[in-house]
């Protein structure tokens, strides 16, 4: 996206309430009038604008009052944004921590967050009263593994009150020693870690289910075997320690030729494959209640979209539909592509306290809000004020 075709988005401030399929569309005076930003809402929803500026915009975490804070890893940042008269729109931010080394992976737990840093993992105690002046993070683990290359890292809290950390491989493809392609669980207050899953290659969303607390996470599948290999994953934990293939099976049937699989390893196949090169980045189950019914406690996925494919596939946020905690169907929600112009890359999602949904935007560092219109059949474009 051009520099000044973005600037105007952001004046806009990229308010969507198009319902029949909602389109968001933002004409760049200097351009053509046929040239324009176009972002699509699935029916009944609308998109704003509830934040921007936040750096390459990654993984998202919800404080107790209503925080949203946002790690960005290219400027090593952690923001957060608030909304203090609940009308969504961002009137206030603040900066927690800056300089830090990679600071995307975030989580909340109690009044604290937690930021992954290097091989560390911060925790800024009770930062919600102290966003103006926070104080000096204390560590509380040390033994994330150390790369000269950058690894992908995900952190949330489990129904067990531990902390979940994906650690993704620093390569490709390759071999990769513990704690890489996995998925840890670490008991913060003693350290103790076990590991939940092996052979992933890059984990940057998961989730529990709302229904039986099993554990689902999305894997990006290896790149340069072509535009349509492998799928990536959609994956349920159902035993502790599997190992889900990487870097010997990718998906249910691509066999790895760099590598041969040892003899005895038994191999958990993924419960969905979504096309290749969409890159899920982002996966949380729905739990409010603002949405219609057929979306409740279903699986939505951030899919941050390719990047050296031919063609452009993914830039959108969908959902999966599960009967008896299998996926069934999967249907656009939001789609940031317009062409083979990617106007967004969605990263994250995170429930809102209002049932809606917010929308992390690693390519301009944009923050977006879902939300539902309650079936009004009227299509409106409104242009508002600056959301900040």
């Amino acid at each position: 996206m051009k520099t000044n075709n973005y600037n105007y988005l952001k004046k806009f401030s990229a308010y969507v309430a198009l319902l029949g399929v909602g389109v968001f569309a933002a004409a760049q005076p200097a351009y053509a009038a046929s040239q324009s930003i176009m972002i699509t809402v699935a029916k009944g929803f609308g998109l704003s604008l509830y934040a921007s500026d936040l750096g390459d915009a990654k993984q998202l975490a919800m404080g107790a009052n209503g925080t949203l804070f946002v790690g960005s890893q290219k400027s090593g940042t952690v923001h957060a944004v608030v909304d203090s008269d609940q009308d969504g729109q961002v009137d206030k931010r603040y900066v927690i921590a800056k300089g830090l080394d990679d600071p995307d992976a975030l989580a909340f737990h109690g009044s604290d967050l937690f930021v992954a840093t290097g091989n560390r993992i911060l925790r800024f105690v009770d930062i919600e009263q102290r966003l103006r002046r926070p104080t000096r993070p204390k560590e509380v683990y040390s033994d994330l593994p150390e790369s000269d290359k950058k690894t992908a890292k995900a952190m949330r809290f489990g129904p067990d009150g531990r902390l979940y950390v994906a650690i993704g491989a620093a390569c490709n493809v390759c071999e990769a020693m513990a704690p890489y392609s996995s998925i840890i669980a670490i008991d913060i207050e003693t350290g103790a870690s076990e590991q939940v899953v092996s052979g992933v290659r890059n984990v940057t969303g998961f989730d529990w289910s709302p229904q039986d607390n099993k554990l689902w996470f999305a894997d990006l599948g290896r790149d340069w075997m072509g535009d349509n290999l492998p799928p990536d994953e959609i994956n349920r934990v159902d035993v502790i320690g599997a190992h889900y293939g990487f870097p010997y099976l990718h998906a249910k049937s691509v066999v790895e030729p760099a590598y041969e699989k040892p003899k005895n390893l038994k191999i958990t196949l993924p419960n969905y494959e979504l096309p290749a090169h969409v890159a899920p980045t982002g996966l949380a189950f729905y739990r409010g209640q603002q949405f219609p019914p057929s979306y409740h406690n279903q699986l939505f996925v951030a899919e941050n979209g390719s990047w050296n494919r031919s063609s452009k596939v993914g830039y959108q946020v969908v959902m999966l539909k599960l009967e008896q905690q299998q996926v069934v169907s999967r249907e656009t929600v939001v789609s940031f592509l317009d062409g083979e112009f990617p106007v967004a890359r969605p990263f994250a999602l995170l429930s809102a306290p209002d049932g809606a949904m917010y929308i992390s935007d690693d390519l301009k560092g944009n923050v977006y809000r879902l939300f539902y219109k309650n079936g009004e059949s009227t299509e409106e474009t409104q242009e508002l004020e600056q959301n900040e």
